[in-house]
């Protein structure tokens, strides 16, 4: 028993891994996010509210860049530069679509009460584990056939 468990933890490790690193990622997000939504600015104000997403997004994206590098996908590229700008890239994709539903429920439909802030913001934060693992797996750290082996 003790040694399927060890064959799944290591199958699934880089996934495990990736949940725990995007769990981290996400505390770091909603916690920057919600100190400034309830805090200096306010979900009624569409101008703070797009100010709370893009502050809370470059926070969440400088950590979860090394973290994922070190930890989840142990990269070796030695152009650093060049998977910093891929990241990005890929993450900038998953914040305008966070930018649009919080737009749409919170500004377009007017449910704006701290309750729909929290409601939107977990849709967007499910939506980008998924769309950020997939970039992240298959664009920026993708392992080249040298590094498999």
């Amino acid at each position: 028993m003790i040694e399927k468990c060890k064959k799944l933890l290591k199958k699934y490790s880089e996934i495990l891994s990736y949940l725990i690193v995007g769990g981290l990622t996400t505390v770091v997000s909603l916690g920057i996010k919600y100190a400034l939504l309830f805090t200096v600015f306010s979900a009624n104000n569409p101008i703070e509210l797009q100010i709370s997403v893009i502050l809370s997004w470059i926070g969440a994206v400088a950590f979860a860049y090394f973290a994922n590098r070190k930890f989840v996908f142990k990269s070796k590229e030695k152009n650093i530069l060049k998977e910093i700008i891929n990241f990005t890239a890929g993450r900038i994709a998953t914040l305008l679509i966070e930018m649009f539903i919080m737009w749409f429920i919170c500004t377009l439909l007017s449910l704006d009460s701290n309750i729909w802030v929290i409601t939107a913001t977990v849709i967007c934060q499910v939506m980008q584990i998924v769309g950020n693992y997939v970039i992240s797996k298959f664009f920026v750290f993708k392992k080249n056939k040298k590094d498999k082996n």
